[in-house]
């Protein structure tokens, strides 16, 4: 008895260590999303497990809706379409995020591919737009299970091919 109720609080709380404070353990689920207050929608996460599993998209773009409090897909890339594409599908003064699958041989000539979680950031953003964006990385980037690299990008030239081929190898 005394042994099954150690458990129960172990298992129940947890321990908070950069601010020394012990919480109980449903306090997280919802504390994780209130950082930004934005929540991911299915759609998200189903089109990434595509591009993915499947290589049915060459890329996802994703945008917070404001009004819905989420993050959704935007735009969709066909498997065709070139890295150019990708980027002119990018607005020039509205924060997104994107997921680029980047193909590409290696110094041996063997054909791969990486991708890449892309946090488009530009300067002539709101501000408010780029706090939102900033605060919700990390959480939307949990929920995409597989990307391999991340590029920050505030202007075009630091999403040139050159640099997606330095980052891949």
């Amino acid at each position: 008895m005394m042994y099954a109720a150690r458990v129960s609080i172990i298992y129940t709380c947890v321990a908070v260590t950069e601010r020394n404070i012990t919480a109980p353990l449903s306090w997280l689920p919802s504390q994780a999303n209130a950082a930004s207050g934005m929540a991911v929608h299915d759609d998200c996460k189903l089109k990434f497990l595509e591009l993915k599993a499947k290589r049915t998209f060459r890329f996802i773009v994703y945008k917070i809706e404001e009004q819905q409090k989420q993050v959704v897909v935007e735009k969709l890339g066909e498997p065709g379409q070139s890295h150019d594409d990708f980027a002119a599908s990018l607005p020039a003064d509205e924060c997104r995020y994107a997921v680029f699958d980047f193909d590409f041989v290696t110094a041996e000539s063997c054909q791969k591919s990486k991708i890449f979680f892309v946090a488009w950031s530009p300067d002539t953003a709101r501000v408010r737009s780029k706090m939102i964006y900033a605060s919700s990385k990390d959480r939307f980037k949990r929920e995409l299970d597989g990307i391999q690299v991340e590029l920050q990008a505030t202007d075009p030239t630091e999403m040139d091919l050159d640099v997606f081929k330095s980052r891949a190898n």
